[in-house]
């Protein structure tokens, strides 16, 4: 009975011992998962901006192109006009 007793409390001190590093482990995983998603998001952000940069740069095309247009429909009615 003795021996059972001695055998339990050594296994529970190694459990316990292996506590510290599993959590240790946990933790580890958990800020590489943190890590990854901080990359997947900046990278998100990154194509955003991108996307967003592209956009306005189409937007500034399209009214560059609508201020020509007006500019000879200016001229054109001057012409007539005039």
């Amino acid at each position: 009975m003795k021996k059972i007793a001695v055998t339990v409390a050594v296994l529970a001190l190694g459990l316990a011992a292996c506590q510290p590093k599993a959590d240790e482990t946990a933790n580890n995983e958990t800020a590489v998962e943190n890590a990854a998603d901080a990359s997947v998001n900046a990278a998100v952000d990154a194509s955003n901006a991108a996307e967003n940069a592209l956009d306005a740069a189409g937007n500034a095309v399209d009214n560059a192109s609508d201020a020509v247009e007006n500019a000879a429909d200016a001229t054109a009615n001057a012409a007539t006009n005039g």
